[in-house]
């Protein structure tokens, strides 16, 4: 059993964080059958620094992330923020005014241990303690729609081959009050 803590970052976490992000974004692009497109890979680890930026900047105003840790080591993440440009733009603007929750990575050597849930329950609890009552999340990575898929049902949005051949988006837009009844 796990003696998993879950808390916000801090400055002292910055360092590991990013070192976090390259491992699991690096581990992501070689299930996915995509290592080789390293600027996109270096693109999607510079945009999760980014996001952690913000949320230091700005007190978790504009991207807020949660860790989680065992035995003081980093192995999972999750925040939220406003919607993408990609989300807007796939949606045509529907859910612009949704946030949405991203970065929910677990380290490979803790994946499927149910961190990620345990993630997503904390960000459940931390958006409807804010009000927030729906919130979207998106994926272009196969394995990560699979879990989505099984844990949300069917996306709100499906971009066939949006990424090439059989490489689809999908954008689920979420109820957190029905998500914390379940």
């Amino acid at each position: 059993m796990l003696n998993l803590q879950i808390r916000r970052p801090e400055a002292d976490d910055i360092d590991e964080l990013h070192c976090f992000f390259r491992t699991v974004i690096t581990d992501t692009f070689k299930k996915e059958g995509i290592s080789g497109q390293v600027y996109d890979l270096e693109e999607e680890i510079k945009t999760k620094q980014c996001y952690l930026e913000n949320d230091f900047k700005s007190g978790g105003v504009d991207r807020f992330f949660l860790i989680a840790l065992e035995a003081g080591n980093i192995i999972g993440t999750i925040e939220h923020g406003p919607a993408s440009p990609l989300i807007i733009k796939c949606t045509n603007k529907r859910f612009q005014h949704l946030y949405e929750v991203g970065t929910v990575f677990v380290h490979p050597a803790y994946q499927r241990k149910g961190i990620g849930n345990r993630l997503l329950q904390e960000m459940y609890l931390t958006l409807h303690n804010h009000e927030v009552e729906e919130f979207c999340l998106d994926s272009g990575y196969r394995r990560s729609q699979t879990i989505w898929r099984k844990k949300f049902g069917e996306p709100d949005y499906f971009m066939k081959d949006y990424w090439g051949k059989e490489l689809h988006h999908m954008i689920w837009r979420l109820n957190i009050p029905y998500l914390l009844r379940r």
